[in-house]
């Protein structure tokens, strides 16, 4: 499979009914702000470079972000922080993401999320997470000479642990924690940032900068010059 079979069977997937209902009923009643938008209102596909040594994990779709425009951190705020982000540190070729259509490429980077339908009040269940990480142990496989991996927030972290357990990179996902800006020296490496969300970035829990230094530092590691890591125990 190849990243655009993988993003087709992804828009496909009803694996988890609840949330392509949710999905749905959003994209018909939409958010004032939006009601000239046809909402894209099914799972959102991964997005961005078919040859990435950066992988970035998040969450999952916001409601009147991702599942309104159909592609990864598009249309909100969070979307805000990260593609900055990305365009400093080289990922990206312009700092904002509005649409599907705006131009946007990522270089060396591919985007995709712990679930990839938007859930009600930003909260997959385990069970709809575990529905999802196929399409994560996919995205490792796809992407087998991949240098580094951001997870944006502890669930993001968590599924990606989880995936290079049943793939035997790791031992046990208990040996390694969660906490901004700690890198494990994996293969390929593992960088923790807090979440982008409005929740974090309003309260100043994540800042511009901390977010800036994340992807300067995944830089340093997918160009070869950050070989060092924090002890994965």
């Amino acid at each position: 499979m190849n990243p655009v079979s993988l993003s087709r069977a992804i828009v496909k997937c009803e694996k988890c009914p609840r949330l392509i209902e949710y999905c749905r009923e959003v994209a018909i009643a939409k958010r004032r702000a939006y009601r000239d938008w046809e909402y894209w209102g099914k799972p959102v596909p991964s997005f961005g470079d078919p040859a990435a040594r950066l992988l970035i994990v998040g969450l999952a779709p916001g409601a009147h972000g991702a599942n309104r425009t159909g592609r990864m951190f598009t249309g909100d705020s969070s979307g805000d922080f990260l593609y900055r982000s990305l365009y400093r540190a080289g990922f990206a070729s312009q700092p904002e993401s509005r649409s599907r259509d705006d131009g946007l490429v990522l270089h060396d980077a591919w985007i995709t999320a712990a679930a990839h339908c938007a859930p009600p009040d930003n909260k997959p269940t385990p069970a709809e997470l575990r529905n999802c990480r196929t399409w994560l142990e996919r995205e490792f496989e796809i992407f087998g000479k991949a240098q580094a991996i951001v997870a944006l927030g502890r669930i993001a972290f968590d599924a990606c642990l989880s995936v290079l357990k049943a793939r035997g990179a790791i031992e046990r996902v208990s040996n390694y924690q969660f906490g901004h800006g700690k890198v494990h020296n994996l293969k390929p490496a593992l960088l923790c940032s807090y979440h982008p969300s409005r929740q974090n970035t309003s309260t100043g829990r994540l800042t511009q900068e901390m977010l800036d230094e994340v992807f300067r530092r995944a830089a340093r590691i997918v160009s070869g010059d950050d070989l060092s890591g924090n002890d994965p125990h």
